[in-house]
C-alpha cells in the first residue's frame, strides 16, 4: 500500500486509461473503484459515474461505496467490507485517499477524456443510508487537503 502522492505523478497528471493508471501506481486496480482494504485503509478511489449517489462538489466529493451494482445500478444494499471498509479505517486513522476522476463523472469536474489524479482528500464522514434505487449504500465525505498540510 502506499499512501499520499506517488512521486512523479502530481495533482492534474492525466492518465490515457485504467491500464495506464494502475501502472503509475496512483490508482493500482483496473476496475474497482476503491484501492484497499479493512485491514489497511484505502489509499485511492476512482469518481467516474458508476454510481447514481454520488455527488461531486470539486473540493467535497460524496462518494459512494462499493457493492451492490447490476444491471446498470443499485440492486443490493453495501456492506462494510473490502474498499467500504478501506475508506471506514481511513477515516478512523486520518489517512490521505488520493482521488481519480474519470471522464464519465459529473462534467463539471471531470475531464473530457481518461483519468486525472487531483490530488489527496480526507474522508470527514460516512453514512450507511437508503440510495435513489431503494438499497442501502455507503456515502463517504472526502475533502481535499491543503497541499502545505498533506503529509
Amino acid at each position: 500500500m502506499a499512501f499520499g502522492e506517488i512521486p512523479g505523478f502530481p495533482a492534474g497528471s492525466m492518465f490515457l486509461s485504467r491500464k495506464a493508471l494502475a501502472d503509475s501506481g496512483v490508482h493500482r486496480a483496473l476496475q474497482a473503484g476503491i484501492v484497499g482494504g479493512r485491514a489497511t485503509g484505502a489509499e485511492s478511489i476512482v469518481i467516474s459515474g458508476g454510481y447514481a449517489d454520488d455527488e461531486d462538489f470539486g473540493s467535497s466529493v460524496l462518494y459512494t461505496g462499493q457493492g451492490g451494482q447490476g444491471n446498470g445500478g443499485q440492486v443490493a444494499d453495501q456492506e462494510l467490507v473490502r474498499g467500504n471498509a478501506g475508506l471506514a479505517r481511513s477515516k478512523d486513522e486520518g489517512l490521505p485517499v488520493r482521488v481519480i476522476r474519470g471522464a464519465g463523472g459529473d462534467p463539471v469536474w471531470s475531464p473530457a477524456s481518461g483519468f486525472r489524479y487531483d490530488g489527496l482528500y480526507r474522508v470527514e464522514s460516512y453514512s450507511h443510508e437508503t440510495g435513489q434505487h431503494g438499497f442501502l449504500v455507503y456515502r463517504f465525505v472526502l475533502t481535499q487537503l491543503d497541499t502545505d498540510s498533506t503529509p
